[in-house]
């Protein structure tokens, strides 16, 4: 699929049929967040591809909204493992499982998947639940899979600010 087609016919997938992305699919998904940008390349994401019924009830505990998704990508990162920015108020975390988790979102519709960013949980819950390592931070949740019948983007998916209220020139 064409780049341009891809940004703008993604959307937020809120119904699934249940079925599980392939796996050259879902492998494509997850390459696309490993070349993702990172500050300095320090890599710090960490992924977890929730498949087994087991996982996804326990993630099911703690967000309403898979949707009925086959699959469930947890995108982490490693505290202990980011840049920290001059002035010492921000580091690279955030922003780099941000930049991955993007990256999937766009390859998960290159590769004919549906996905949608989750962030409807406690974090630090999540994480105890899925018994990550203490130095991980959950920065948001992927449902993928592929729409069931009548799924469609929201009614306001298509309304876009004009870029003259979005953009300065200095």
């Amino acid at each position: 699929m064409e780049f341009k087609s891809v940004i703008k016919e993604r959307y937020s997938c809120k119904k699934y049929d249940g079925r599980k992305p392939d796996r050259a699919a879902l492998d494509a998904i997850l390459e696309a967040g490993r070349l993702a940008p990172t500050a300095k390349n320090l890599q710090e994401q960490r992924i977890y591809v929730l498949e087994s019924d087991a996982s996804l009830a326990k993630f099911d505990k703690h967000c309403p909204c898979r949707y009925g998704a086959g699959t469930v990508v947890v995108v982490a990162y490693d505290k202990t493992n980011v840049f920290t920015y001059p002035g010492g108020k921000r580091d690279s975390g955030i922003e780099d499982a941000s930049i991955v988790a993007t990256h999937m979102i766009l390859a998960a519709k290159d590769a004919g998947v549906e996905s949608c960013w989750l962030n409807f949980f406690d974090p630090d819950a999540l994480a105890k639940e899925l018994e990550l390592p203490e130095n991980e931070e959950i920065l948001m949740a992927l449902d993928l899979g592929y729409p069931a019948e009548g799924a469609a983007p929201l009614p306001n998916h298509t309304s876009r600010k004009p870029l003259s209220e979005t953009v300065s020139y200095k």
